[in-house]
């Protein structure tokens, strides 16, 4: 009999939750064959089984689960049953017949409450009904029936209005935890501009074709953006550290956070020494990050170590917002839609992309002269790319 402990996401990581079981209790797994989703505070990641053979589950969904801890059996002495599936053959366990429910899974059907929650409903005179458990076939936990609320619809007797009721996964509770704790704990101001973004649409028109044949990656706004916060973070260093107790750590590398949304909620993967790369560098790091982070296969490590980050709320038709700092970082850059807006230039009135964009900075290290200053530098790399990211080279920059 083989005993799964749970392995150490990474460091400082000391418990897991079982987000979800891929298999039954009681099924034959194969050795390498994804048997659960385990969250951490930091990323979600499946868990192999270790050996062939019937499973025993040892915790349930939604259990927090030390590191080291038993999480289930394998019986490797078993016999494969008849016509089970494997990882590599999934329709055959599609196929094969289905296990009648054992008595145990049947007794705690969805919505029913074990001895103790029952109890605690009673008191609060609550319906079972109208509560969403979040133990395993939907069993109300103790734990459900003390965090249940009467409410319009939730009393016995009182009509049938329904709610859902779901436990958020420990990735997103960190993450609420981190806003938080970003909001309560840092100085935290936002300050805005607007960026004529007619230039990187002229590049873009005139080069994104080849560039995408020559490179394989699109010539996208986010590495003007990080090619422009890159410089600007070394206008303004200020911007690119963090407090440790009663010192400033100012940081040479720029290890940029990029926001992106993920099937588990928002994640921070990290561009390393974003100072060292092309244009094609940044765009073929950020569509490497991007399809990890959707296809949840983004590392702790990947998102891990930052020192300044950039948030694109534009993507979801965002046109202005405070992004809130990602802790223990000093500073966030958030973009936002484009839209063509009436500006005066020259005298005269114009047609223009514009795009605000916002720094939201912790002030107990940045002062009003280094956020303005940056982002007044991001503002003048964007609008002047040619001179101020490529150096008056534009084919040399883009690697053409």
């Amino acid at each position: 009999m083989l005993e799964m402990k749970v392995p150490s996401p990474g460091e400082s990581i000391t418990e897991v939750e079982i987000a979800q079981w891929l298999v039954e209790d009681g099924d034959w797994v194969e050795k390498d064959q994804a048997i659960a989703e385990v969250d951490s505070d930091k990323a979600t990641l499946e868990l192999p089984a270790e050996a062939s053979g019937i499973i025993t589950f040892k915790a349930e969904e939604g259990d927090a689960v030390a590191v080291g801890a038993v999480v289930c059996l394998i019986d490797t002495d078993a016999a494969k049953p008849e016509g089970a599936g494997s990882s590599a053959d999934p329709v055959a366990k599609s196929e094969a017949p289905k296990k009648e429910s054992s008595p145990s899974a049947s007794t705690y059907a969805t919505g029913t409450p074990s001895p103790a929650a029952k109890k605690i409903l009673d008191e609060k005179n609550i319906d079972a009904a109208v509560v969403k458990g979040t133990g395993r076939d939907g069993r109300i936990t103790k734990e459900d029936a003390v965090k249940a609320v009467p409410s319009m619809g939730s009393l016995l007797n009182e009509g049938d209005r329904k709610s859902d009721r779901k436990k958020l996964s420990m990735l997103r509770r960190k993450v609420a935890e981190r806003l938080v704790a970003a909001k309560n704990e840092t100085a935290m101001l936002t300050t805005f501009n607007e960026v004529d973004m007619s230039p990187i649409f002229a590049l873009r028109k005139e080069y994104k074709v080849a560039f995408k044949e020559k490179h394989g990656v699109g010539l996208g706004f986010m590495s003007f953006f990080t090619m422009a916060v890159v410089r600007a973070l070394e206008l303004f260093p200020d911007v690119n550290s963090m407090i440790d107790g009663d010192y400033q750590i100012k940081y040479e590398q720029k290890d940029i956070s990029i926001a992106v949304s993920g099937p588990k909620g928002l994640m921070v993967p990290v561009i390393r020494n974003a100072e060292n790369l092309s244009f094609r560098g940044v765009e073929a790091e950020v569509k490497r990050l991007a399809i990890r982070a959707r296809d949840g296969q983004i590392t702790v490590d990947e998102m891990t170590g930052g020192t300044f980050t950039i948030s694109n709320g534009g993507v979801f038709g965002s046109m202005l917002s405070t992004p809130i700092i990602n802790p223990p970082q000093s500073g966030i850059l958030g973009m936002h839609n484009i839209v063509e807006r009436p500006v005066a230039i020259d005298g005269k009135v114009e047609i223009r992309p514009i795009m605000f964009v916002a720094l939201s900075y912790d002030h107990r290290v940045i002062d009003g002269r280094e956020s303005v200053g940056f982002l007044v530098a991001v503002k003048e790399a964007l609008e002047d790319p040619i001179a101020l990211l490529m150096d008056n080279d534009v084919k040399k920059a883009l690697e053409m």
